[in-house]
């Protein structure tokens, strides 16, 4: 079906000063439209206050158009919110979407290693198991790559008394590694890798400038070797104190959080739900014999650990 034209007639110009043009009938079924140009005293509002009659004929023309729009559907109900918010949660329900922790671990978890420090220098590819089993009970850890070149972040701790230092990348890809920098004042230590892998990517850092309590996080890494394992949380505090069980140093300007963390989690990263890294897992509270974690865990705010890589801060 045709439609009428979408502008007003009354924009043609005026007839000829001989006499007025007669008015032609409008159809029945036409809309409301002005169908020439306005007589009398419409024409001279015309010119005089054109803006007001073209506001008019636009109410006018809107009016027929929404009646034309309802007359090709009658009936037919008003989609509403709620209408809209059903559709949604219908569509959820047959395909949920990840959750907040999932993607921030897909989104970290290529650039998380496992980090092993050797009491000695052999060949543990010739078959000396032993060697990385007795690392496992002391030295084992994990790090994060911060550049792709190989370089890796980690606990000082993890590798301070190793005689090797074997990393394995997330494709599973192993490779030794230097240690290159370090951080005492930050249990932080810098690695290379000799060797990487073709895909290797980096993290993504992220100033603690806007970090607030109560913010959701996850750590990443590989507790008493298991792993990439994750945990979900939220932080606890900013700028806090831990003094080692050996009271060898006290760290400072901590990040406390409440993820699970445990051996092996030293020196992964604590990462926002946006995947992106903050702080270097460093450190678990419990005053108890037992090694394991209770609810607090504390990690060296990123500021710190890219400061310990020479890299400029945020």
């Amino acid at each position: 079906m045709r439609k009428a034209p979408l502008y007003s007639r009354s924009s043609r110009p005026a007839a000829p000063a001989a006499g007025p043009a007669p008015a032609t009938p409008a159809a029945p079924q036409t809309p409301a439209v002005p169908a020439a140009a306005p007589p009398g005293r419409l024409r001279r509002l015309a010119l005089r206050r054109p803006g007001p009659l073209w506001a008019l004929t636009g109410a006018l023309l809107a009016t027929a158009l929404m009646l034309g729009v309802l007359g090709l559907r009658p009936g037919q109900r008003v989609i509403t919110q709620d209408d809209i918010d059903a559709a949604v949660r219908a569509s959820l329900e047959k395909e949920p979407l990840p959750s907040a922790a999932a993607k921030a671990y897909e989104t970290i978890a290529p650039s998380v290693v496992r980090v092993v420090g050797l009491p000695d220098d052999k060949d543990e590819s010739a078959g000396d198991s032993d060697a990385e089993q007795q690392a496992m009970e002391r030295s084992l850890g994990t790090g994060v790559v911060i550049v792709d070149n190989g370089t890796i972040l980690t606990n000082l701790h993890v590798v301070a008394n190793a005689k090797r230092i074997k990393v394995r990348f997330a494709n599973g890809h192993e490779s030794d590694a230097q240690m290159v920098g370090a951080q005492p004042e930050n249990d932080l230590a810098v690695l290379r890798a000799s060797s990487l892998p073709d895909d290797l990517e980096a993290a993504t850092m992220r100033s603690t400038s806007d970090l607030r309590p109560g913010d959701h996080v996850v750590a990443v890494g590989h507790p008493f070797g298991i792993g990439p394992s994750t945990s979900y949380g939220v932080v606890s505090g900013l700028k806090r104190e831990f003094r080692s069980e050996q009271g060898e140093r006290t760290l400072s300007n901590l990040i406390q959080f409440d993820a699970a963390a445990n051996p092996g989690n030293s020196g992964g990263p604590l990462v926002t739900m946006d995947g992106h890294v903050v702080g270097i897992v460093t450190a678990i509270l419990n005053p108890s014999e037992q090694r394991t974690f209770i609810g607090i865990g504390f990690a060296v705010p990123i500021e710190n650990a890219a400061a310990a890589a020479g890299m400029p801060p945020f």
